[in-house]
């Protein structure tokens, strides 16, 4: 009696747990055009667990991304379809996003599915970022912008949104690659900028290009110096 107790209580350690809901994709990838204001997938999944499961709610972890279900209650063995609205924006390159899932399984109450989006490039700025320390010497420094899409585009203007600095814009493959060339009155004073650089593109996102430009405390500058030390030795 107790042999056949003991391998009763075994076996019922050995079963699984309830699967509950799973997803016939994941993660589920979006790939948009580079136009794309926003792009939607469908994803599909089934209930494998033994009991009907009941969907409590919807969330995720980014306002950009949106979804609904077909309807709220999925019996066992039952499939399920869920559609997925990413809204694209200024996102560029690959961004990772979770939906929860919430359900009344207990052994599966927040059901996770991650959701990538790849936006292709179409413009590429090198530094997006010119910066110098307050007292140094103001040199002359240099960004590159480069149409890396698929049609070229041409710049139209730049503008600073500080009056300190000077800058200066050559075309160095028509429609392809710019070099902009900026450089300050002085470094006295901390100070904070930005180059709005427009371009020709009829894609509004496309035809407004942003990059910066800063005059920092030394210690900040020591401290950012520091960081990005201590990120390239994780890395090696």
């Amino acid at each position: 009696m107790r042999s056949t107790l003991l391998i009763a209580l075994l076996l019922g350690l050995a079963l699984p747990a309830s699967a509950g809901l799973v997803f016939d994709q994941d993660p589920l990838e979006l790939r948009p055009k580079a136009e794309d204001e926003k792009v939607e997938a469908s994803f599909t999944f089934t209930n494998k667990g033994d009991k009907a499961i009941r969907v409590t709610g919807l969330d995720s972890t980014c306002s950009c991304l949106e979804a609904s279900l077909d309807k709220a209650v999925y019996a066992p063995g039952e499939k399920g379809t869920g559609k997925a609205t990413f809204k694209v924006s200024s996102f560029v390159g690959r961004h990772e996003k979770t939906l929860h899932i919430y359900t009344d399984n207990p052994a599966e109450p927040d059901k996770v599915l991650t959701v990538i989006l790849e936006v292709p490039e179409v413009v590429s700025i090198e530094p997006k970022l010119l910066e110098w320390v307050v007292g140094e010497e103001p040199k002359a420094k240099e960004l590159t912008v480069k149409m890396v899409g698929e049609e070229p585009m041409k710049i139209k203007s730049v503008a600073a949104t500080r009056q300190n600095v000077t800058f200066e814009t050559k075309e160095i493959t028509p429609g392809r690659e710019y070099r902009i060339t900026v450089k300050p009155s002085n470094t006295t004073e901390i100070t904070v900028g930005m180059l709005k650089i427009e371009t020709d593109s009829k894609i509004p996102k496309f035809a407004r290009q942003m990059a910066f430009f800063n005059i920092v405390r030394p210690e900040l500058a020591e401290k950012k110096a520091k960081a990005a030390e201590a990120k390239a030795k994780e890395g090696q």
